[in-house]
């Protein structure tokens, strides 16, 4: 499109108001791919690599294609990113008169009714609670849109948030007094009406299977939707293809019911004395489960009597509370609502315990304060393959890694896309010059006990020849807390002033700041780290990488698909356990060069890339850097000295 060729010139439409901006002969490409799948209503799968400026990319034929256009992104950040700061310059620079508009989950939105029943005498957790409640009653006077982001001064996760927003469990709808000034309704009615809507995975796909936060009623007449990290489709489609119960969700019921009696039925004392019975019942649950977090299979749950026991206590209690809600239910909405929550969550885990569908796996997550009862498709590529079917529009699914090696297959067969294009561009930046990938000689095999230190001890050397500046990245929890602690002992022992940041010690956000700001830290992180992070320049020049993501084998959903695919005669480990860890790994790496004047060591320690047959499919997949197992050359490439490479 020769309109496309003018907007993405150096002299064109971008580059008049984006400062810096070049053109880049893959962006246009990108963005005359996503047009063409837009014009023709079809399903396109994209992978772009760092610096193509796959956002503009994409963002420049919607906003020109005339037609209501939905972007779903991978989290609120990226929402955020969007709404905020690159549709904006994007319009502006295309001078196109678009409406935009952002829609998020209604626990983002402050709920008048809940705020008034919390006002009328709810009992909060703590007394910082009750300062939190004051300021949000404050807020919630002035604010235009509810959104509890614009509330700096209480925490995102404070416990009195989950008081005065509601659920689509808890919400009146238009039976509500304050519906007519629902921040939810409005924000709605905003998407409705704009042109561009921003939502999340977790939105479209709770609303799609629920029919619950706005985004049905956007989609009838919507005519694109682009799907940004949609790497992250198949786990939360998944999440909401199939169905679930936490005990969080009977807490609320239980606490619901309590404040609509403390209000509406004062006299009728049955009500409270169960609600606090349910309560109850809810958290012993819980507590037959001595972990932390984990997932765990059905199978796991037979050890013991105990949580099948806590379980039929909690469903008794549910019941009993059900027929109470019920003959009080004329008294107030409220009341009516709570009822017919506790019928859904009766069905649910009726549903759950019988385990009558053979297409799906059931299983428990457990959470620090939480146990979640699931029931989860082994596929659901027929599942969403009829959403993309079903309607005609445009559909595009685009991150910086889809592919294996160039290859979709694994994506497309997962979601259902086979009627799917697909295209792909290598980030422009000169890996060869710009990165070094450094497999170290000598590590254990990654499943003996004394790993983690090994891979601690090949770090050291790599850490002080780059001076800190460094992401130490592990699979796991628990690796990651004791490579924390290795580095620290090592850290004091060697007198390095390095500092060392660990996952948790603030939120992801705080930690960033602190990580750039210091310009030699060391962070110690897990998944949390692996993608959704952008550190460019000096600050981040090496990522570690402690072993090949592999998901663990007896986690109850992959375990059920790898024994299906077996069953049907299939390599599960070919097909689906090593394309995922693939795609997981080059997001891990993909951490290390933001931006074309970035250098780094990319340090993967595994020492199965090397000694196994697939780690040459593994390393394929991976930006085209130099390779190297020898320490010599890796402390050279940090002093800017050349040495002779040894064959890798």
């Amino acid at each position: 499109m020769p309109e496309l060729d003018n907007i993405f010139s150096d002299g064109g439409a971008l580059a008049q108001t984006v400062k810096d901006f070049r053109a880049r002969p893959f962006q246009l490409e990108m963005a005359q791919a996503v047009s063409g799948a837009i014009r023709g209503n079809r399903a396109l799968i994209v992978e772009a690599g760092t610096g193509t400026g796959k956002t503009f990319a994409y963002l420049v034929p919607a906003l020109l294609s005339g037609g209501k256009v939905i972007i779903s992104t991978g989290t609120k950040t990226l929402q955020d990113q969007l709404f905020d700061r690159d549709i904006p310059t994007v319009r502006a620079a295309l001078k196109a008169p678009v409406s935009v508009a952002m829609l998020k989950g209604r626990a983002n939105y402050i709920c008048h009714y809940h705020l008034a029943q919390a006002l009328a005498g709810g009992r909060l957790p703590t007394r910082e609670d009750a300062v939190y409640l004051q300021r949000i009653a404050s807020h919630a006077r002035i604010t235009r849109s509810g959104d509890k982001s614009d509330l700096a001064d209480v925490p995102e996760n404070a416990a009195v948030w989950s008081y005065v927003t509601s659920t689509r469990e808890n919400c009146l709808g238009s039976s509500c007094e304050h519906f007519d000034k629902c921040f939810v309704m409005q924000a709605r009615k905003q998407a409705l009406e704009a042109d561009v809507v921003v939502v999340n995975h977790h939105l479209f796909f709770a609303d799609v299977i629920l029919r619950d936060e706005g985004v049905a009623e956007l989609l009838p007449a919507c005519n694109t939707v682009i799907f940004d990290e949609a790497h992250q489709l198949p786990e939360t489609a998944s999440l909401f293809f199939g169905e679930r119960v936490s005990t969080s969700q009977l807490i609320e019921l239980a606490r619901d019911a309590r404040m609509e009696a403390a209000v509406h039925a004062k006299d009728f004392a049955p009500l409270p004395a169960a609600a606090l019975a349910l309560d109850k019942a809810a958290r012993d649950l819980r507590l037959t489960r001595q972990e932390d977090s984990a997932r765990l299979p059905v199978s796991a749950l037979r050890d013991t009597g105990a949580f099948d026991e806590a379980l039929l206590e909690l469903v008794k209690k549910l019941n009993e509370i059900n027929k109470l809600l019920k003959s009080q239910a004329e008294r107030a909405e409220g009341l009516e609502k709570c009822a017919q929550r506790a019928d859904v969550l009766q069905q649910q885990i009726a549903r759950w315990r019988e385990g009558a569908d053979p297409n799906a796996v059931r299983w428990i997550e457990v959470f620090s304060h939480s146990l979640q009862l699931n029931a989860t498709p082994l596929s659901i590529a027929e599942i969403f393959n009829k959403q993309v079917t079903d309607s005609v529009r445009a559909w595009i699914f685009t991150s910086a890694t889809l592919s294996v090696g160039g290859d979709f297959s694994h994506y497309s067969d997962e979601m259902g896309l086979a009627i799917a294009q697909t295209a792909n561009w290598d980030s422009p930046f000169d890996f060869q010059h710009q990165a070094l990938l450094y497999a170290p000689r000598g590590l254990p095999d990654p499943n003996t006990r004394d790993y983690t230190r090994g891979v601690i001890e090949a770090a050291l050397p790599v850490i002080e020849a780059s001076g800190g500046r460094a992401f130490v990245l592990f699979t796991s929890l628990r690796a990651m807390r004791e490579g924390h602690e290795l580095l620290a002992d090592e850290f004091r022992a060697r007198g390095w002033e390095f500092p060392l940041l660990l996952q948790g010690e603030g939120s992801r956000t705080e930690l960033l700041e602190r990580f750039r700001r210091l310009g030699n830290a060391v962070l110690v992180g897990s998944q949390s780290f692996w993608e959704g992070v952008d550190v460019r320049g000096e600050a981040l020049s090496l990522v570690v990488i402690d072993r090949l993501p592999f998901a663990a084998p007896d986690d109850p959903v992959l375990a059920a698909r790898i024994d299906k695919m077996n069953r049907e005669g299939r390599n599960a480990f070919m097909e689906y356990q090593l394309p995922q860890a693939v795609i997981t790994l080059k997001q891990g790496a993909g951490r290390l060069i933001r931006d074309e004047t970035d250098r780094g060591v990319l340090m993967i320690c595994d020492p199965r890339l090397v000694t196994k047959s697939y780690g040459k499919r593994i390393v394929a997949s991976l930006p085209p850097m130099k390779r190297t197992r020898d320490l010599a050359e890796v402390t050279a490439f940090f002093s800017g000295a050349t040495v002779e490479p040894a064959n890798p």
